[in-house]
């Protein structure tokens, strides 16, 4: 017998990958590294209603406005911009002068 999802929420949302997403195949809520995949999961998860904002962030101790950040990363820049190691890249005012015209700068 099919389970019928709680509250009305849909049982499962497509995933970033275009693969289904159920709440079993969620992150787990002891997730420690949070690569792209998986802040990208959780934001498809919260978007299509199976988990409410409220549920994600109190599951994965996120806080509103970290969740918040990952949305708008991947609505600015696309999962490219959940990359942790590039944020410099992406935030506004954070831009780097490039090494070789630095490389002729008097420290």
């Amino acid at each position: 017998m099919r389970q019928l999802p709680s509250q009305g929420r849909p049982a499962s949302v497509i995933g970033p990958e275009g693969q289904r997403i159920t709440r079993d195949t969620l992150p787990s809520p002891s997730t420690k590294r949070w690569v792209i995949r998986r802040k990208a999961e959780v934001v498809a998860a919260v978007r299509g209603g199976l988990l409410s904002l409220e549920e994600a962030c109190q599951r994965y101790a996120l806080t509103l406005e970290e969740f918040q950040s990952w949305q708008r990363a991947i609505e600015e820049h696309g999962l490219p911009g959940l990359r942790t190691t590039r944020l410099q890249d992406y935030r506004p005012g954070t831009l780097r002068a490039p090494a070789a015209r630095m490389s002729g700068v008097a420290g």
